[in-house]
């Protein structure tokens, strides 16, 4: 992707690729420059069909995503935003925002108000990115960037200190998360959504994100909007697998670890939060197919979660801790055990490295991922069943208290 294109003084709309200064991709685009050589960073990058994360691993990968995550598409379906008590609001795109000035004036609206999150997740890591949702550090991200975590951190964009954050709430089924930067933060610039209803095939976007988790200034490409109300299947080329509908498509080049990015119009509103790749494979870190769940249904369901309402699909507070680092691997149902922190909840359970964990509270695990959503349902302090084979395919079943997230 080219940077070196000069901007053309006359240019005042969101432009072909040779037109802009900002980073550009061909219909494919390969990746960006290489990342660090620091393998424990990079085996969870957060994203999505397939998923958009980074991931990293240390002494195992860690419960995470893949890119985008890799998704087929089906029928699409409508989803009726909700109100809570103290709405996030959007505004109408004026009718002309297409030429409504360059792509990097658009993108300059924007970056100030992503942030850069890394998690990590038993021994491995991962990365994505968040959106700045109000001045004193409420974050709107994807929940596949923040599941599993055992701890969460942010960067801000041209602050040099890194905030820890926790989960406030999540829906699993619409991969929506809202994170709250723990110290006291005020006066932080903050995205501005706009009404995704008013958005058209054809209409000229922004892809803005953490690509690869490298952090800094995010990375921009330019693109068009493709389709509307997608319903995709996204999953990270493992036993797992979810539906999520009203998204957005475009042609705009994603990358691992623009989950949770942005989608903007050329006014500089988002239009959507990133979430999947349609890959060429599960370890492609870039794709030009990209989905984004729609700014009316992300700002619905951050809304709801700010509302604190109650409803089944939606998760709040402290989730709890196994202290484990697991794996997938093939021919194996369930999430395979390649390392047990000291005195943590598992350790003290006998559960050992090589062991599948099969269940949790009577929910059945498939896998890896399945095993970082089962434990994210259930509060630090609650009780729960754990079921597992032992190394020597033994079955064991034993209730564990789940310790506090690890800091």
């Amino acid at each position: 992707m080219s940077e070196e294109n000069p901007v053309q003084p006359e240019q005042n709309s969101l432009t072909p690729p040779e037109e802009s200064t900002l980073p550009q991709a061909p219909m494919w685009a390969p990746p960006p420059p290489p990342p660090p050589t620091d393998s424990s960073m990079w085996n969870r990058i957060a994203a999505y069909v397939v998923l958009i994360a980074v991931v990293a691993a240390g002494a195992g990968a860690g419960i995470g995503w893949g890119l985008a995550r890799a998704v087929s598409n089906s029928h699409p379906s409508a989803l009726a935003p909700l109100q809570p008590e103290a709405p996030i609001t959007q505004v109408s795109p004026s009718p002309n925002s297409s030429s409504n000035g360059s792509a990097d004036a658009a993108a300059a609206k924007v970056i100030p108000a992503l942030v850069d999150i890394n998690t990590r997740l038993g021994n491995g890591e991962a990365a994505g990115t968040g959106m700045i949702i109000s001045s004193t550090g409420e974050i709107l991200t994807n929940n596949h960037v923040v599941t599993g975590s055992t701890s969460i951190s942010v960067t801000v964009q041209g602050q040099s200190q890194t905030y820890s954050a926790h989960v406030v709430g999540v829906n699993v089924s619409k991969d929506v998360a809202v994170i709250q930067i723990d110290q006291s933060v005020s006066d932080l610039p903050t995205v501005t959504f706009a009404d995704s209803s008013s958005v058209h095939v054809g209409d000229a976007i922004l892809a803005i994100g953490n690509a690869l988790g490298q952090g800094g200034t995010p990375r921009v490409t330019q693109g068009h909007v493709t389709a509307l109300d997608q319903t995709i299947t996204a999953g990270t080329g493992q036993n797992d697998s979810e539906t999520l509908s009203g998204m957005v498509q475009s042609d705009a080049v994603i990358y691992e670890g623009d989950s949770g990015g942005a989608f903007v119009n050329s006014s500089g509103q988002v239009i959507g939060m990133i979430t999947a790749g349609q890959a060429q494979g599960f370890r492609s870190s870039a794709s030009d197919v990209g989905y984004a769940v729609s700014s009316d249904n992300a700002v619905a369901q951050a809304n709801r979660i700010r509302g604190h309402e109650t409803g089944s699909d939606l998760t709040y507070g402290q989730v709890g801790y196994l202290g484990v680092s697991v794996s997938a691997q093939a021919g194996v149902s369930g999430a395979l055990v390649v390392g047990v922190q000291s005195g943590s909840p598992a350790a003290k359970a006998g559960i050992g490295a090589g062991s599948v964990i099969t269940g949790i509270a009577g929910t059945s695990v498939a896998s890896a991922d399945e095993l970082g959503t089962a434990i994210k349902s259930h509060q630090a302090g609650e009780r729960v069943s754990v079921s597992w084979t032992t190394q020597d395919g033994s079955r064991r079943t034993a209730d564990v208290t789940l310790g506090a997230v690890n800091p």
